[in-house]
């Protein structure tokens, strides 16, 4: 006689995540867009202006040089505040689980009876996760302020990926011009390619359609590009 016995499946990871909070991804997609977009209108408006050669590499240059260095400060100083302002408010909420911690508990009671437990066992949950205050300042801080007190994104890390970034899409509009262009055409195409093949690459990220990310980008640095050449050549032609 054999006896079957019913073991209680294993839980198991069915999928995984990427890391969505590092705080890189944004400033590398804004970088590499601003700097490929910008630096070509920059190098477009001064050719629109006074023909392609030195001047056009010497803006070029400077706009990645600039541009980088800008976008590096800006991330590294926004972040940090948003960063320092999280921190802030960590303090506050541990300071008040330490005066308050039974009105605490009874908020995070009160939270879950909100999401549809059954009021003894959110009473039970939050008696539980209160045990331990820096679990109980964990669960306060994902509820109350919608971050991860142990993952807050890094100031150092969003300067230097903004700053690799824009310096990368700065040069792409530059390349042809310091092999002697003598016009946009191969500026241009570069910057076409790069615009829609970065728009692909970030839709295909987020999980959108690669074309519809590629041809947006492409519409917003074209358009951008074509504004600033029209100004560039209309000053061009005022000087002259």
């Amino acid at each position: 006689m054999t006896i079957e016995l019913d073991h209680a499946p294993s839980p198991e990871m069915h999928h995984s995540h990427r890391d969505v909070t590092g705080g890189w991804l944004r400033p590398a997609v804004f970088g590499a867009m601003d700097g490929l977009v910008s630096n070509f209108a920059l190098i477009a408006g001064v050719v629109g202006a006074t023909g392609a050669g030195k001047g056009a590499v010497v803006a070029g240059f400077a706009g990645l040089v600039a541009g980088a260095c800008s976008m590096a400060a800006g991330e590294y100083t926004s972040v940090k505040s948003q960063t320092e302002l999280m921190r802030a408010e960590i303090a506050v909420e541990r300071a008040e689980l330490a005066r308050n911690p039974e009105g605490e508990r009874a908020e995070l009671a009160a939270l879950y009876r909100s999401r549809g437990l059954e009021p003894e066992l959110a009473d039970q949950v939050a008696a539980g996760l209160s045990a331990d205050p820096e679990q109980a300042l964990r669960v306060h801080v994902r509820e109350e302020l919608g971050v991860d007190p142990d993952d807050l994104p890094s100031p150092m890390l969003a300067a230097a990926s903004s700053f690799v970034a824009f310096a990368l899409g700065a040069l792409v509009p530059l390349v042809p011009f310091l092999f002697g262009a003598s016009g946009l055409t191969v500026a241009l195409v570069l910057s076409v390619l790069g615009l829609f093949g970065f728009g692909a690459a970030v839709a295909q990220m987020t999980a959108r359609p690669w074309w519809l990310g590629g041809m947006r980008q492409l519409a917003l640095g074209v358009g951008a590009a074509a504004i600033t050449f029209g100004i560039g050549n209309l000053l061009g032609v005022a000087v002259s």
